[in-house]
């Protein structure tokens, strides 16, 4: 039979999931906020991982938090856990922690550091901060116990291998070669880790080991993909790759989170196809709201929406307290909580995070917009932002600008201009 499954219940299983660095790709967006805290279908993106894990019967969590602004965002939002808990009605409750103030040097390393702090002899399961999946947690317990495995990766066959580490399996899935982020000439296959690591208790000793504390010392890296798993590899540990069956998106740029809210919103992961308050089971257009003052705004954007003043199409999200002025149209787009939309705006694949307020006649077309951003717009001054731009938290665009593949970082002021492929620090 293999390993013991009864020690690998899920409530069993601790999460390690290392949040370190200022996620550099998603910049301005992780400029003063933990890319796990980045907002995405109105939710903190992590939370979406957690929800997908607990919903299987897991129930302790770490998150191997490096640096200030990573710790703070996580911390100040989830606290122990006592929250989401009671938010998603999971019984019994799940508990966060969070790594010590010990600055690790890279993802293994964090979770070297919390097994030893937290004292943790159960099977860990190490899940990457900026990606969303859907798993068969049950399914990949079997598979590591039936295999003996030390190690099993979930893998996913990717159509371009670039940005991603790459596994040669042979016919049983045992991993024979891992390569991180090599060239198309070098990949070993199309396979790519998911960044979903079941280890057995027993790794906790391997971290002792000499060569590892070298690699550490000489490096200054304990990565997983560039050192762990190739050492694992070659020092003739038995690693497995499991494949996902389900979607996975790596939310580590702007293209690639605007893909994941897309297909969220269309449904294609599994442990998230209702966001509240969806009208009517013929479309894919929800409006959230629970108190009497969201829900009769809610009512009001409805009945908008039957009256023809305002036009959704496509699968929309819209929270809670939003005011949606006529004539704006919303097409696969995500509006987040207390955000105001003017008169005759258009919003295309986009996500509007919480609090803005997009100007009369302003179009918005394939980028995304921080949280407490006021977009000015005008009939006669229209404010066009395209090309997967990003406009990051607290700023203030002038009527009349067109903006286009442009990164704006926080708190600024932009006057009226033309901004193309242009970052304004």
């Amino acid at each position: 039979m293999g390993v013991q499954t009864s020690n690998y219940g899920p409530e069993n299983l601790k999460v390690i999931i290392p949040v370190g660095g200022v996620a550099k790709r998603l910049l301005p967006l992780t400029a003063e906020v933990s890319k796990a805290c980045i907002r995405l279908v109105n939710l903190p993106l992590i939370e979406i991982s957690l929800l997908t894990l607990a919903k299987q019967g897991v129930r302790n969590f770490i998150f191997g938090v490096k640096g200030y602004v990573n710790y703070r965002s996580l911390h100040d939002h989830f606290e122990s856990g006592v929250g989401f808990s009671a938010k998603y009605g999971i019984t019994p409750r799940v508990h966060i922690k969070y790594q010590p103030n010990a600055d690790d040097c890279g993802s293994a390393d964090s979770a070297r550091i919390n097994m030893e702090y937290y004292d943790i002899r159960d099977p860990v399961f190490a899940v990457q901060g900026d990606n969303i999946f859907d798993i068969d947690l049950e399914g990949m317990i079997k598979f590591h116990c039936e295999n003996k495995a030390f190690l099993t990766i979930g893998l996913m066959p990717v159509p371009d291998v670039t940005g991603y580490g790459i596994a040669r399996v042979d016919g049983d899935m045992r991993i024979s070669e891992f390569i991180e982020k090599p060239s198309p000439k070098e990949a070993p296959s199309n396979l790519a880790n998911t960044g979903l690591y079941l280890f057995s208790p027993e790794v906790r000793e391997v971290f002792k080991e000499s060569m590892v504390q070298e690699m550490i010392l000489k490096n200054r890296r304990l990565d997983f993909g560039y050192d762990f798993i190739p050492y694992l590899i070659k020092t003739g540990r038995p690693v497995y790759g499991y494949i996902l069956s389900g979607v996975w998106y790596d939310v580590g740029t702007p293209e690639r989170y605007l893909e994941a809210m897309n297909g969220i919103l269309n449904g294609k992961l599994m442990a998230l196809q209702d966001f509240g308050g969806r009208i009517s089971e013929d479309v894919r257009v929800w409006i959230q709201g629970e108190s009497p003052e969201s829900l009769r705004r809610r009512e009001e954007i409805i009945r908008k929406i039957r009256d023809g003043r305002i036009e959704v199409e496509g699968s929309v999200l819209i929270g809670r307290h939003c005011e949606i002025s006529d004539g704006a149209r919303i097409v696969n787009s995500c509006i987040d909580n207390y955000t105001r939309i003017g008169r005759n705006a258009v919003i295309e694949n986009s996500a509007i995070m919480d609090r803005s307020i997009v100007g009369d006649c302003a179009e918005i077309k394939n980028s995304i917009v921080g949280r407490h951003t006021i977009i000015n717009s005008s009939a006669t001054e229209k404010t066009k932002i395209s090309g997967v731009s990003v406009i990051a938290d607290d700023v203030t665009i002038e009527a009349g600008c067109e903006i286009i593949s442009a990164r704006i970082y926080p708190h600024k002021y932009v006057r009226k201009q033309l901004l193309h492929e242009t970052i304004i620090v």
